[in-house]
């Protein structure tokens, strides 16, 4: 098992399963078949339940796998991958890329598809009314000096 790094917003992993009965996901890509635009890497398009990947937890939906077992998936058709899978044996190795959720940013951003966000006028206003009733408050006390 290795640490995680980051390299720009995606993370490396290297995943060690142990396979009884298949790995446990499906893929999707390949040369012959892009799943995403100009990439004709191997990603994961679904974890099967009780599987060996749903079981370890690691391995995500979307996460492109770069190697299995030391063997770069780059270039190769999407049977050649399903084949470099089934023949992996019982102890595979697998390097994968998985997308970050990023959690910083500018204060009101929010991420694509991340619901959790504070729209910037939710920080905005309780600060302007604060500001506001802290000012009225100075003058009164000014006033009675």
């Amino acid at each position: 098992l290795t640490q995680p790094t980051v390299e720009s917003f995606y993370c490396l992993l290297l995943i060690e399963l142990r396979a009884y009965q298949g790995l446990g996901f499906n893929i999707v890509g390949g040369t012959d078949q892009q799943y995403v635009s100009n990439d004709s890497g191997i990603y994961v398009s679904r974890i099967k339940e009780n599987g060996a990947a749903a079981l370890d937890g690691r391995l995500q939906e979307g996460d492109k796998i770069l190697s299995v077992n030391g063997q770069d998936l780059k270039n190769l058709l999407h049977q050649d991958a399903v084949d470099l899978f089934r023949n992996a044996g019982y102890a595979v190795s697998l390097r994968v890329q998985h997308r970050l959720q990023v959690q910083n940013g500018p204060i009101g951003h929010r991420g694509e598809g991340d619901p959790s966000g504070i729209p910037i006028f939710m920080v905005l206003v309780p600060v302007f009314a604060l500001t506001m009733v802290a000012a009225w408050a100075f003058m009164r006390y000014r006033q009675q000096l």
